[in-house]
């Protein structure tokens, strides 16, 4: 980042010689009480939020409606991961159980074997 921070300023200070360039790391959280890192600033939390709105209490306004889209977002999200959880369980119980027991020869053979069987052989077990 310092090294991207130093060719971006010598490249636009080439082309603007007036002009004072400030790099900074924008942290949408937190606090930084030393934000001068010497080669760009570190901006966290409600300074962060004021330096890109000029508004001094963007970072707390801008909460509910962050919320809003998250709730809406996290129900799509629980619903298309129950669907990916069953799935996956289903594969499972096909490819690796016999009578809902799990089949650790054929598991231990698809995952480790050299080569993955196309079907797999069960072994039998020894009196």
């Amino acid at each position: 980042m310092r090294l991207n921070f130093k060719v971006a300023k010598k490249t636009l200070g080439t082309n603007t010689s007036k002009t004072n360039i400030v790099a900074v790391n924008g942290c949408c959280y937190g606090r930084d009480n030393t934000p001068d890192k010497g080669d760009y600033l570190k901006l966290c939390g409600q300074e962060f939020w004021s330096f890109i709105s000029g508004d001094d209490d963007l970072y707390v306004r801008i909460i509910e409606p962050l919320d809003e889209e998250a709730r809406k977002k996290d129900e799509q999200f629980k619903i298309a991961f129950s669907r990916q959880i069953n799935i996956l369980t289903s594969q499972f119980i096909d490819e690796f159980c016999d009578s809902g027991n799990i089949d650790w020869i054929s598991l231990l053979q698809f995952v480790s074997s050299r080569a993955r069987p196309q079907k797999v052989t069960k072994i039998a077990k020894k009196p």
